[in-house]
């Protein structure tokens, strides 16, 4: 039997492994290595000033362009309401019966119908102006950034714009896109194998060293992946063995961009598939704290655990996001209790992305985990700042409630986030009875206070 070789098969094999060959060196001299060691070439600082004055000029374009063809441009969303000083209800309600009544405008011993006009009103404003739902939604943004989430109308207004867009859809997609899945599978498969070596060891400093060097290694390549350009801030107040590091909760990679500058145990239920292979992994090279599904509703359970740990100085801080959902980082919501009645040293970490790169909140009720990941790894870059806040204490005399708020409001001035006192379970659930009766409450007693003070005078 004949057999016929076509030698353009075999002069495409080799451009093709030439091709690998000269890929994977580029990716271990300029991203991984310098993972290793902790170093950068200041590459991704260069590309994200790039890509700033690059955003500058499509923005002039789009003015320019819409001017010329009056083109609706894209602004942020505006409140129809005009804000107002905050007055009491007792206040508020004078007011109203003031404009239609001849009555004794001092008194509100006795109800009215047009107090109903001030509940009505309320509520029409909670809904033109909601500040819990808008903290659920993708941030709103002045600028273009030559992403499809911005204004899909935009690459339309020149001819300049639409070649840009594409471009910058041929970059994202052809170029970044499967050099950052490489580097995810590499990091994510250098964790689980190398973790899994090192849980072989006996425990001991050797392991614990080791340990954290991999898993340091490992982070620092996945925030690659993510082209993720991050700035520390006051790292002389990073979070120290025996004590708990508590941060603003905006998506999932929080844990990456933390941990590529320091080791922490993990906290969280344990899962299937993948992320349950990697759960096994890391807990046995590193001390974290996963729990069962039945488990994590047993607060007393979870409480006792996080207890032990913090208790032995020689384990690594816990990392805890007290919030318990995803806020789009223009806020810090209502923060949990149970990780501040521990009495341990909280450690409180503020977190601020940059939006004009890419969004990083995951919107877990319309996205699910890998197109998340998809569009984080199709987006410009992650582009963030963090602080380290200085250790607090629960003070003589405050409860965990207090504490817990007391910590909210440091990281939400320090990271310039809004200071809410909201629960952020409400992204999934109804309003609690509970806030519609503290309005009645308040309502009545302010009725029955007046009818107690008119009587004794």
């Amino acid at each position: 039997m004949e057999l016929f070789f076509n030698p353009f098969d075999n002069l495409l094999c080799i451009l093709l492994g030439i091709s690998f060959t000269v890929w994977f060196t580029l990716l271990l001299v300029f991203i991984i290595v310098p993972a290793i060691f902790g170093v950068s070439f200041g590459i991704r600082r260069l590309y994200m000033k790039t890509l700033l004055k690059i955003f500058e000029w499509a923005t002039l374009r789009i003015e320019r362009g819409a001017k010329e063809k009056n083109h609706h441009l894209y602004k942020p969303y505006s409140n129809a309401i005009i804000a107002r000083e905050p007055t009491s209800l007792e206040e508020e309600i004078k007011e109203i019966r003031r404009s239609g009544s001849n009555k004794d405008l001092d008194s509100v011993s006795e109800f009215e119908m047009s107090d109903i006009f001030y509940f009505a009103r309320r509520g029409v404003e909670s809904i033109m102006d909601d500040e819990v739902t808008k903290r659920f939604s993708a941030e709103e943004l002045e600028s273009w950034n030559l992403l499809t989430r911005s204004n899909n109308n935009f690459h339309y207004i020149s001819l300049r714009l639409t070649v840009l867009w594409w471009l910058g859809l041929l970059i994202r997609y052809g170029i970044l896109l499967p050099l950052r899945v490489t580097l995810a599978f590499t990091g994510v498969s250098l964790l689980v194998f190398l973790t899994s070596l090192i849980g072989l060891l006996q425990n001991g400093r050797m392991k614990n060293v080791l340990s954290e060097k991999v898993h340091l290694m490992c982070y620092r390549i996945c925030v690659r992946a993510l082209t993720a350009i991050i700035t520390y801030h006051d790292s002389e107040n990073k979070p120290k063995n025996g004590g708990i590091c508590v941060a603003n909760h905006t998506s999932p990679i929080d844990v990456i961009i933390l941990a590529s500058d320091g080791c922490y145990a993990m906290v969280g239920q344990i899962h299937g598939g993948l992320m349950g292979v990697i759960q096994r992994s890391m807990v046995k090279a590193c001390p974290h704290i996963w729990f069962e599904r039945s488990e994590v509703k047993d607060r007393h359970l979870v409480a006792k655990r996080l207890s032990n740990h913090v208790q032995d100085k020689s384990k690594l801080p816990i990392l805890i996001f007290p919030e318990g959902t995803c806020i789009n980082n223009t806020s810090v919501m209502m923060f949990k209790k149970g990780s501040f009645d521990i009495g341990a040293t909280v450690y409180p970490v503020a977190i601020k992305y940059d939006p004009r790169f890419g969004d990083a909140f995951w919107n877990s009720s319309k996205f699910g985990m890998v197109s998340y990941l998809l569009r984080m790894m199709s987006s410009w870059a992650i582009v963030c700042s963090v602080w380290y806040l200085p250790p607090m204490s629960r003070e003589e005399g405050e409860d965990a409630v207090q504490f817990a708020n007391r910590v909210k409001s440091a990281i939400a001035r320090k990271g310039g986030l809004v200071d809410l006192l909201w629960d952020g379970g409400l992204k999934r659930e109804k309003v609690k009875d509970t806030f519609k009766e503290e309005q009645q409450k308040l309502y009545s007693k302010m009725l029955v206070g007046t009818q107690e003070d008119r009587s004794r005078s």
